[in-house]
């Protein structure tokens, strides 16, 4: 809008100009034209010509510089019906997109975006609108400039084990020199249900400012924590590159990625075969129904619905009760009729849990 009004002016000097250029060539002879009087008005009127000349060129120049998208610049390239196999394959996403969705999962070629949920089982209310958003956000960092994917293993150690490949964090950036938090999908340690159940509540988290992590493990009770403690040793290891505040992080997870957070808070990262470094500030949990309790739990918040039949709300309540009773902040949130795997719950009753838990995480920060 500013390049429009820019334009408006210069053509109306330009214009002005020109007016005077033709009111003076209907009003006077050749002979006057030779007068010292019309020499000096013709000689201002052409140094106003190369005025106006190169006040269009500069508001060319501007233009060109305003069109520039602003950081936070979001593409509109993907759509509801854009193919699946058109984002993994996207040259944006090289050497990584096949990550953005579950590795292991069959995903027919025709599949689109409005079908992920048909891909992500155990899970509700996957939200096609904000799956587009995501693989946009991702698009638009990307062609930006930003790494958006880190490996957290080494070449030598993927080729001893190749599972390692099917790897790495996805990085929602927030404010510079802010604290981060590594977010943990579920999938029953099957699959990893990154696009309903971590990159949309990492996507909030950098929202509100925070640096979001979004894990991609490997699949299984024993190797899925294994990873996580990598994850947390990569981000303390390169906390200058990747601009984060390592004190008073969280960790996030549903469901199964919910057990793995419980599991580095409890036992730390000593336990999985990594140095041991400081535990989380917070541990933020959905949906599982992991009743184990240690006495070394973090401050712990946990939410679920009393529908869900494959993590007891009941469960959930006692293990947040043990921990409190140890003298640990805990707290929980259960939701009428909600089933399992709802995410950030958009369009339920458990709407806005996440601003609940971001209060609860801000409330352990030193």
């Amino acid at each position: 809008m500013c390049s429009i009004r820019k334009y408006g002016v210069v053509f109306a000097i330009l214009l002005m100009f020109i007016a005077l250029l033709t009111g003076c060539g209907r009003h006077t002879t050749d002979e006057q034209i030779s007068s010292p009087r019309a020499e000096t008005v013709i000689e201002t009127v052409e140094k106003g010509q190369a005025v106006v000349k190169e006040s269009v060129t500069e508001a060319i120049a501007d233009t060109e510089i305003s069109t520039d998208a602003p950081e936070d610049y979001i593409k509109t390239d993907y759509k509801a019906d854009t193919k699946i196999w058109d984002v993994v394959d996207d040259p944006a996403f090289e050497g990584y997109g096949r990550l953005i969705f579950p590795t292991n999962r069959s995903i027919e070629k025709s599949m689109t975006l409005s079908e992920v949920g048909s891909i992500l089982p155990y899970y509700n209310y996957v939200n096609p609108d904000r799956t587009v958003e995501i693989v946009n956000y991702m698009k638009s960092k990307a062609e930006a400039g930003q790494q958006i994917f880190y490996g957290i293993y080494t070449d030598e150690e993927k080729a001893a084990d190749p599972a390692k490949k099917n790897t790495g964090l996805f990085f929602f950036r927030g404010n510079p020199g802010e604290k981060f938090a590594i977010v943990n999908a579920g999938g029953a340690f099957v699959y990893v249900g990154a696009m309903h159940d971590s990159f949309p509540h990492a996507l909030e988290l950098s929202k509100k400012g925070y640096n979001a992590f979004a894990l991609i493990y490997r699949p299984g009770a024993e190797t899925a924590p294994d990873d996580l403690a990598r994850a947390i040793a990569f981000v303390f290891e390169n906390a200058d590159e990747l601009e984060v505040d390592t004190a008073d992080y969280s960790l996030w997870g549903g469901s199964a990625g919910a057990r793995m957070a419980a599991w580095l808070g409890s036992n730390g990262t000593a336990a999985y075969g990594e140095a041991e470094y400081p535990r989380p500030a917070a541990v933020i949990m959905q949906y599982t129904g992991l009743s184990e309790v240690n006495g070394n739990e973090p401050p712990t918040y946990a939410c679920v619905g009393t529908s869900d039949s494959i993590a007891s709300y009941r469960v959930m309540e006692n293990r947040i009760n043990q921990i409190k009773a140890n003298g640990t902040d805990a707290e929980i949130e259960i939701f009428d009729n909600l089933p399992h795997g709802f995410g950030l719950g958009e369009g339920t009753i458990a709407e806005g849990w996440i601003d609940h838990a971001v209060k609860f995480w801000e409330n352990q920060m030193k």
